[in-house]
């Protein structure tokens, strides 16, 4: 077995010019119909996250001044942090359904191509 022949044509193929094949262009469509939803809801849940976290240390007084205002600043900023984490997945359906609905036709379309053509 020459593995130096082997090598030669994996690096050789990794150079050559790359056909668009329908199965990529089906990947990358899906992927533009999810990643508005994705990216939203990791990056509001992140914050919101935060946001919920820094009530919490409010509230217990671990952060700010210890004083009752302090407190009660804290659980109103908690509970912000609580509706934000809670309504994330939901908003994020909504975004996915919008996304699917935007991109369905040429996905349908190049699907019923590509499930046509292996046939």
């Amino acid at each position: 077995m020459n593995t130096d022949k082997i090598f030669a044509e994996a690096i050789a193929n990794e150079y050559a010019p790359k056909k668009a094949s329908k199965v990529v262009a089906l990947k990358k469509l899906d992927r533009k119909a999810k990643s508005p939803a994705n990216i939203f809801a990791y990056s509001f849940g992140v914050i919101m996250s935060l946001v919920l976290g820094t009530g919490m240390c409010l509230s217990m007084k671990v952060i700010g001044n210890g004083s009752t205002s302090m407190m009660i600043v804290g659980i109103i900023v908690g509970i912000i942090g609580i509706i934000g984490v809670s309504i994330n997945y939901p908003i994020y359906r909504k975004l996915l359904e919008s996304g699917k609905k935007k991109y369905a036709f040429e996905i349908m379309e190049l699907a019923k191509d590509i499930s046509e053509t292996t046939e």
